[in-house]
């Protein structure tokens, strides 16, 4: 046995090899953005929406896909987005119907839905303006570029 002590491996990371993680920083910044998005929906008037029926606006708005379609994307169970769905349909959201030529039904935004689908993207351009105010346009731009490839070496398509 050697008497040396063990050296510590060094990270190529430097800095960024011990927490928080990115993952914990991604998450931490998807609940301050969550928290936005509340705050815009409900002073735009949409006080009837609860927190589980935001994600059903997630990127991208689910307008004319499959309901099994909407679970795999929101990594829910059918059954738990059938029950999102229908709230959603019951408060004027949503809309279920089949496409010409179909008998299967997809699920639709309502014109209200649309209006929420606006208000979420608003709220996210209005964010994204202030951030790049905050860090500078370059850092959100090589932010943006950074999640974007990450996604894309994951297989995770953007549309």
């Amino acid at each position: 046995m050697s008497s040396q002590p063990k050296r510590k491996r060094q990270s190529s990371l430097g800095e960024h090899s011990r927490p928080p993680f990115i993952g914990a920083l991604l998450r931490l910044t998807w609940q301050r953005v969550r928290s936005r998005i509340q705050e815009a929906v409900r002073e735009a008037g949409f006080t009837d929406l609860e927190e589980a029926h935001l994600a059903v606006f997630s990127y991208p708005l689910p307008d004319g896909v499959r309901p099994s379609e909407l679970a795999r994307n929101m990594r829910m169970s059918r059954q738990a987005i059938n029950y999102l769905v229908v709230q959603l349909e019951e408060l004027g959201y949503l809309e279920r119907r089949a496409p010409a030529g179909s008998d299967r039904r997809r699920i639709y935004l309502s014109e209200r839905g649309k209006r929420v689908g606006e208000t979420i993207y608003g709220c996210l351009r209005q964010l994204q303006a202030e951030w790049s105010s905050e860090v500078g346009k370059d850092s959100i731009q090589r932010l943006h570029g950074c999640a974007a490839a990450t996604l894309d070496r994951g297989g995770t398509a953007l549309g």
